[in-house]
């Protein structure tokens, strides 16, 4: 590149509108988004044309999570090492609240860690079709 060469603008970003995630069982999983979870939902469609719902969850902050279903999705290629989406983080408050409400619904619970840059306590748990989802709690 010379230096007459023009540097292509960058893309101006204002955050994350919303992540989608596909569901084996959208029953399940719409309950564990819900109500674990405890995401509202926004909108809810059924597509007939498609065999498949989408499910409009709102998270703080504005962002969006979007649940689908389709007839036999495959499944995940390994955990969590895949190429794309590695895993969904999601900030709380206070920890071990969590931990609390999510033994109360007998979701498995990996032990906690803390970052060894941030110093924050964080600790991974699964959807109901294994896509991990850290907790990360708010540095105080």
């Amino acid at each position: 590149m010379t230096d007459s060469a023009v540097k292509p603008l960058a893309l101006s970003l204002s955050g994350v509108h919303h992540v989608a995630v596909i569901a084996s069982d959208y029953a399940r999983s719409r309950q564990f988004y819900t109500e674990v979870l405890g995401l509202a939902v926004v909108h809810e469609l059924y597509r007939a044309e498609r065999q498949s719902y989408k499910l409009d969850l709102q998270l703080p902050g504005g962002v969006q999570l979007e649940l689908f279903s389709f007839p036999s999705p495959p499944p995940r290629p390994s955990y969590p090492e895949a190429c794309g989406l590695r895993h969904l983080a999601l900030r709380v408050p206070d920890l071990e609240a969590s931990l609390r409400c999510l033994a109360a619904h007998h979701v498995a619970v990996e032990p906690l860690r803390v970052d060894s840059v941030t110093g924050a306590r964080f600790t991974f748990i699964a959807d109901p079709d294994g896509l991990p989802i850290e907790l990360v709690e708010s540095v105080r």
